[in-house]
């Protein structure tokens, strides 16, 4: 995740119940034939966010961005932006703007032109025009660039001359399709700071779509969660990983092992699940809204979970530990994965950063170990 600046609680207008929102959709449905590519989604973002809309193909993210945008007409409900209702709004006519995936800049033109063309369609005065294109130059870093064409830029340099066109005329919202999907891995880590940079420096409302979770927790304020076109989960970042609301928010948003199990205990202060895959109990130190006997899931990252050769001491008899084989291990340089086969065939995935250079004792491969894992470390998911 980027290291940017936290918002203060109190500034974070979506936790506040009387903050009005600056983009407003509410049961938004959109079919093709029989098939509803977005149902009945409602959602509020505020003035100011980077908000991603996440989800695999066919989600209906895209299509959700392509209705903001007033490319696709919409079956039933109503999008609002900035008070006004977009309803027979064209293109044209919105506060809005949209950079393509592809960029879509033109080959004939050079970056200076690329960037001035919306404003030489708005008849803006030269000196006017001249004066906005310096200035988003120097916000993108391409001052010196102005006289090169698209063929002769690297793709991290495309990109920043698309978002500075799109930016040229000084949206109300930017939209975003896939706008780092065409660069490279490290590229586009890199043009994630820049585009958090451009996003907070410019106060533009950015709506992002991507199918990346990185990229996705990289960037946003707060996700969306798209799953068969309907809105899964909405929170931020941290919300979304630690605190998932299903098996496929939890399945979907970073690596998790998952077990079933079944409520033996129901207290106000705990939980206690008795899973065979698990190997054993598992205790949850707070209450959870569930009954006796329910079957339910429990989810943990791998990165929760602490392997060692010799059983260790555990806070809650009999729960929150089990024992296994190692079966691979992947060396990623910052971090080792483990794999390990718990004695009920389950995998368990497992991660512990590299803090040591060459540590000698490391677990291995076909080693016997011992997984444990804390009381609050993993979220109970009932559906």
């Amino acid at each position: 995740m980027l290291d940017k600046p936290q918002l203060a609680a109190d500034s974070r207008p979506w936790r506040d119940p009387e903050a009005k929102p600056f983009v407003r959709i509410r049961d938004v449905t959109k079919k093709f034939g029989d098939v509803a590519a977005v149902n009945h989604v409602s959602l509020d973002i505020f003035k100011g966010e980077l908000f991603c809309l996440l989800g695999g193909s066919g989600s209906g993210k895209s299509t959700l961005l392509r209705m903001l945008a007033g490319f696709e007409d919409l079956t039933s409900g109503t999008i609002e932006i900035d008070g006004q209702d977009m309803a027979g709004v064209p293109p044209y006519q919105r506060p809005v703007n949209m950079m393509f995936q592809s960029y879509a800049l033109f080959p004939h033109m050079n970056v200076w032109h690329n960037i001035a063309y919306g404003l030489k369609r708005d008849r803006l005065p030269r000196a006017e025009m001249e004066a906005r294109v310096a200035e988003l130059l120097k916000l993108v870093k391409l001052e010196g660039y102005e006289t090169r064409r698209p063929n002769q830029l690297s793709g991290g340099q495309r990109q920043r001359v698309a978002l500075a066109r799109s930016l040229a005329k000084q949206p109300k919202l930017l939209l975003l399709d896939e706008p780092l999907g065409a660069l490279d891995k490290k590229l586009r880590e890199e043009t994630q700071y820049e585009l958090v940079k451009i996003q907070e420096s410019t106060g533009v409302t950015f709506i992002v779509v991507t199918h990346d979770q990185e990229e996705a927790m990289s960037l946003a304020t707060r996700i969306g969660v798209m799953n068969q076109g309907e809105i899964a989960m909405i929170g931020e970042p941290t919300d979304i990983y630690e605190f998932p609301n299903s098996r496929f928010v939890a399945g979907f948003i970073g690596s998790v092992n998952m077990f079933e199990g079944v409520v033996t205990e129901d207290e106000d202060d705990h939980v206690r699940i008795r899973s065979a895959e698990a190997g054993g109990d598992i205790y949850v130190s707070h209450g959870v809204d569930c009954a006796p006997d329910q079957i339910l899931w429990w989810a943990i990252r791998p990165e929760k979970i602490t392997l060692s050769r010799d059983k260790p001491a555990v806070e809650f008899e009999g729960a929150n530990i089990t024992h296994g084989t190692v079966e691979d291990v992947v060396y990623l340089g910052d971090m080792t994965v483990f794999q390990v086969v718990l004695e009920s065939g389950k995998r368990l995935r497992v991660t512990k950063a590299n803090s040591l250079r060459g540590d000698p004792d490391a677990i291995s491969w076909d080693e016997q170990v011992w997984a444990s894992w804390s009381g609050n470390a993993g979220s109970v998911l009932v559906s």
